[in-house]
């Protein structure tokens, strides 16, 4: 049964109810019926240590296989790490990618020290949605497409969304209604 969305957002994020569309889907997915979101300011926001930012997503916000996971960049990653070793209702993935792109603070994280395990995240996760975009400015498209494949993901393909940092986002609202219908 899914009851909760929890949005864990990029690294650098700030005041995550002020940034890209953080604030926004919350209020969103709150309006739902059953449904509580939760978005919190995330220890380690800049850079997103997993030994920091797994563990607060299982003492803290409490996910589990109620939960959807909303994971966006940083908060994909962490996402999709929290799931090879957590069962949840599902996940969906924002601007996803598979390795530190060669950036320190990225290789700092620890997310991408070791290989994906798709077969324990696709066994622990009972929905699977993507969105990524060909024009995101961070991200070649070929990370993206790995994660889709990997996971066998439902795969949103854009080509004019960059790095999905609008103030509104409403293909995601659209997809968990359906995930809270289907559940």
């Amino acid at each position: 049964m899914l009851t909760k969305a929890v949005i864990i957002p990029g690294n650098g994020a700030g005041d995550v109810e002020r940034c890209n569309w953080y604030g926004w889907a919350k209020k969103q997915i709150n309006k739902i019926p059953d449904m509580t979101c939760l978005l919190k300011n995330m220890p380690d926001p800049v850079v997103a240590r997993e030994a920091v930012w797994l563990p607060f997503m299982e003492e803290d916000l409490r996910c589990d296989e109620e939960t959807l996971i909303i994971g966006h960049s940083s908060g994909a990653a962490a996402a999709m790490r929290y799931a090879e070793t957590h069962r949840v209702f599902g996940i969906i993935l924002v601007g996803a990618y598979i390795s530190d792109l060669g950036d320190d603070n990225e290789r700092q994280s620890g997310y991408f020290s070791r290989a994906w395990d798709w077969e324990r995240i696709q066994a622990n996760v009972g929905h699977m949605v993507q969105f990524g975009s060909t024009d995101d400015p961070f991200l070649p498209w070929e990370e993206q497409q790995a994660v889709a494949d990997g996971l066998k993901a439902e795969l949103h393909k854009y080509n004019d969304r960059g790095h999905f940092q609008n103030t509104h986002f409403p293909e995601l609202i659209n997809t968990v209604q359906k995930l809270k219908v289907a559940a």
